[in-house]
């Protein structure tokens, strides 16, 4: 005789799942055109969920349209660590980071649409590719690897670049962002304290093969 599923695991797989539904026609939008004035019931019918449902799991429009974008930056960041696992050097690791953003622009063109079209506190705020270029900024400088003194501040100069590069990549298709992305690095290494050779040695070297 078949198992019955326990009444709070289906609970919980239902509210999980409506919540994944909601937060994916919210990507939608946002990679469609970045309008967020959308209606609560438009919003819930796109995700083919119960209007009542959406207070279930979020209090407001913003509080879902700010999960949407985590999401979208959450899975940018990992596919970018799946590339860059087991590359211990900082500069390397920045470097990387950056010019495979280029590279996936092609393969995860949604996730580009949704930040080229989100507010840059959204795309910079605590999660996603944030802590992980702080954790390689700081490593970097406790090893001496960088001459900065405040990550912070070489934080906003690598969240201007990011930017900059979704711009280009928006608005200018026929341009060679790939090119971009390893001048930028070389730019941003120098800033940080390699010297000129090693950081045009750094950003133009071969990236991590995708698994």
């Amino acid at each position: 005789m078949a198992m019955s599923v326990p009444l709070g695991n289906r609970f919980e797989r239902r509210r999980t799942e409506t919540r994944r539904a909601l937060v994916r026609a919210a990507r939608e939008i946002l990679a469609e055109s970045g309008d967020t004035s959308a209606s609560i019931r438009a919003i819930a019918e796109r995700a083919d969920v119960g209007f009542g449902s959406f207070y279930n799991h979020f209090g407001s429009k913003p509080e879902l349209f700010d999960a949407a974008v985590h999401d979208a930056v959450e899975e940018f960041a990992q596919a970018i660590d799946q590339r860059l696992n087991g590359v211990d050097d900082p500069a390397e690791r920045l470097a990387g980071g950056l010019r495979l953003s280029a590279l996936l622009a092609e393969s995860h063109p949604e996730i580009m649409r949704i930040l080229c079209h989100s507010e840059l506190g959204r795309i910079c705020a605590g999660s996603g590719l944030a802590p992980r270029a702080r954790r390689d900024l700081e490593q970097g400088i406790a090893a001496g690897r960088f001459t900065v003194v405040d990550p912070g501040i070489a934080l906003s100069a690598l969240n201007g670049s990011l930017l900059a590069l979704l711009e280009l990549w928006f608005s200018k298709p026929e341009a060679d962002i790939e090119q971009a992305a390893g001048t930028m690095a070389e730019m941003l290494l120098h800033m940080l304290g390699l010297s000129p050779a090693e950081a045009r040695e750094v950003a133009r070297g071969l990236l991590p093969a995708a698994a």
